[in-house]
């Protein structure tokens, strides 16, 4: 994932900022405590996790699948997935695996939320196949998607099929910026059970907003192949342990890297640390060969 990429990561400051004001009201509406833990990378083909895969794996997602609870299926942005793709990935995962569809880019990028009832029934239709595996839709809308198509945006979630968890990931730093449109944003977000993604990546910090909108939290955390990536994942798990104190409900956390071969071992990290500090038992992925990559 290039997105948000520097040269020379060691000259940004990842420093979490505090959560919006709003946040930690968001949290206190949750009284079930914490539901689901969903941590995984954001794609399972072996070209970009090189070294991930034992020798000899025929089936990527069958093996992936034993060392993750989860998936940022991106594959489902670059094409409409079918009923049938859906089944078939399905049945080739565990009964506790969660998929987390991106919406395909005809909505988001091309049609640009425009005359897309029909793309939307489509999709939606499709990954309801996934059944209890589905985790939560996210739409991804492009960096030059602003505020002044706000009533798209309204529109879109208006029209969103309830029955489908949903979350949105606003990328245009005008969103952030005004304290005017954020609140408005989140406000509608609110109302329609709508959750705010946040994204951490080095050159693009605004986009570290702190401000929930449902008691879940959906991190697409972004590696550096940097020294720092470790530490930031420190602070993320500091962080995330005072929003499960607040009354966090999901924790979704997505790992990518600008070179995506690392983001496994990332991932164990992460898991591991989050083990011991939540008291928990999530499985800890472990590297296929032992030619494995370094991080850096």
């Amino acid at each position: 994932m290039k997105f948000g990429q520097v040269e020379d990561p060691s000259q940004i400051d990842f420093t979490l900022p505090r959560d919006h004001s709003r946040t930690k009201e968001i949290l206190k509406q949750n009284k079930k405590g914490l539901e689901n833990i969903s941590i995984g990378c954001a794609k399972w083909n072996k070209t970009d996790l090189k070294g991930f895969y034992p020798k000899g794996t025929k089936d990527e997602l069958t093996y992936y699948a034993t060392q993750f609870n989860s998936i940022e299926l991106n594959a489902t942005f670059y094409g409409m997935p079918t009923s049938e793709q859906v089944l078939t990935w399905k049945e080739k995962t565990p009964p506790n695996f969660k998929f987390f569809p991106k919406i395909t880019n005809t909505v988001s990028h091309f049609r640009r939320l425009l005359n897309i009832d029909d793309v939307v029934t489509q999709f939606a239709t499709a990954v309801l196949n996934f059944d209890e595996k589905l985790g939560m839709v996210f739409l991804q809308l492009h960096d030059n998607f602003k505020p002044k198509d706000y009533e798209r945006l309204e529109q879109f979630i208006n029209k969103w099929p309830k029955e489908v968890p949903l979350a949105i990931e606003l990328r245009n730093t005008e969103w952030f910026t005004e304290e005017e449109i954020l609140d408005k944003t989140c406000t509608l977000f609110e109302e329609n059970n709508i959750t705010n993604i946040i994204v951490d990546t080095a050159g693009r910090r605004d986009m570290l907003h702190m401000r929930l909108t449902t008691p879940n939290a959906f991190i697409r955390y972004v590696g550096a192949n940097a020294e720092s990536d470790y530490e930031r994942l420190d602070d993320w798990l500091k962080h995330l342990t005072a929003w499960k104190k607040e009354g966090l409900q999901n924790l979704y956390f997505f790992v990518h890297q600008n070179i995506e071969k690392a983001s496994p071992l990332l991932s164990a990290y992460f898991i591991e640390n989050l083990n011991k500090e939540w008291k928990t038992d999530l499985l800890i992925p472990k590297m296929g060969q032992e030619n494995m990559p370094s991080l850096f």
